[in-house]
């Protein structure tokens, strides 16, 4: 399957994912049936590097506009769902950026399989994940995934520093599902995951310390998330518009008004989405600059959902606040995934850069 059949197939499933998402966020259930087609698909194999099978989409330059594309289209889908795949992309692409040539074959060998990686690199308030006499010990949480995703990149603290290491999801000691918590995003499943006693063998832990918090990786593939991000917001819009349509309201002068100022703030999430992808992903700028931008388009798409959400709500008044209306949802989920970590620190980050240069 060439790339563009691939985002063709994958469009074509978002009207059922749109439909399951309803039942999986009432039963904060984890949407299987999604990442399975993804892995019929060849999804997940696609951010392998290609000389190992896949489209490089993460990986390699060459496959950033497959990723802007899947990434969006799952975000229109699920935003849970897009989540999840974002982790995915995410752990294989540090793992090709620090593992050694023998991880990396390892780590496509389980993405042929079928495997679904994670990264779980936050910490509870206590009990924080530790590597101690060649076991890990404490847990990580919350975990996207915990319980379905089958590996996971983790953080932990060593002598040396925070390393990362790769480990099989069926030797945890156990998972406590964080149900009835989180307001939106609830198919991502997220939970608790202890790791007391396990052995964590010498060729798991990929990188030196350190390398996690390393740029350009760290904070210039956040554009992968507004990528997601644009995905919610396109099935906001369109929700809104065929709900406004089905009301007879597309000739209200105030709607009109309203409904295109949701179209403003999608097609500018849109542009600063795909540029700072380009910029990200094809490394002709230095990584201050790269850095830079992705953070500022982070602020960019996250005041365009804002806006839009603000917008839909006084479109559509109480019927937005209403369960089974889909965007009640999308609403909610939108909420929950726009908090990702200190705007404020990267938007002044992104200032005092652009002064200095």
């Amino acid at each position: 399957m060439t790339p563009d059949a691939l985002l063709a197939a994958l469009a074509r499933l978002v009207p059922a994912m749109q439909e399951r998402a309803i039942a999986l966020d009432a039963d904060e259930a984890f949407p299987e049936h999604d990442i399975q087609a993804l892995r019929e698909l060849g999804a997940l194999t696609a951010p392998l590097p290609s000389r190992l099978g896949g489209y490089g989409a993460g990986t390699e330059a060459e496959g950033c506009e497959l990723l802007v594309g899947l990434l969006r289209s799952l975000g229109q889908g699920n935003l849970a769902v897009g989540r999840l795949f974002e982790a995915h992309v995410n752990a294989l692409q540090l793992i090709v950026a620090y593992g050694n040539p023998m991880q990396i074959e390892r780590a496509a060998a389980d993405v042929r399989d079928g495997h679904l990686f994670g990264v779980w690199v936050t910490d509870p308030a206590e009990h924080a994940l530790v590597l101690d006499a060649g076991s890990l010990h404490g847990s990580k949480g919350p975990c996207s995934g915990g319980g379905y995703v089958t590996r996971a990149l983790v953080t932990m603290l060593t002598a040396a520093g925070t390393r990362m290491a790769v480990v099989a999801v069926d030797r945890m000691v156990g998972i406590e599902p964080m149900r009835g918590v989180l307001q939106g995003m609830r198919a991502s499943c997220n939970a608790v995951v202890r790791f007391d006693g396990i052995a964590l063998d010498v060729d798991a832990v990929i990188g030196g310390p350190g390398d996690y918090l390393r740029e350009p990786h760290l904070s210039a593939g956040a554009w992968r998330t507004t990528a997601v991000t644009l995905g919610g917001l396109d099935a906001l819009v369109t929700a809104a518009k065929n709900q406004l349509a089905r009301r007879g309201h597309q000739g209200a002068p105030l709607q009109q008004d309203r409904f295109g100022r949701m179209l403003i703030a999608q097609e500018t999430a849109r542009l600063w989405t795909v540029a700072a992808a380009q910029c990200a992903e094809a490394g002709e700028t230095s990584i201050a600059d790269r850095v830079a931008y992705v953070n500022l388009a982070r602020i960019a798409v996250e005041t365009a959902c804002l806006d839009a959400m603000r917008l839909a709500q006084r479109a559509l008044g109480l019927a937005a606040f209403l369960r089974p209306n889909p965007i009640e949802r999308l609403l909610r989920d939108l909420a929950v995934y726009l908090r990702q970590p200190a705007p404020d620190a990267v938007l002044t980050e992104a200032a005092l850069h652009a002064f200095s240069a």
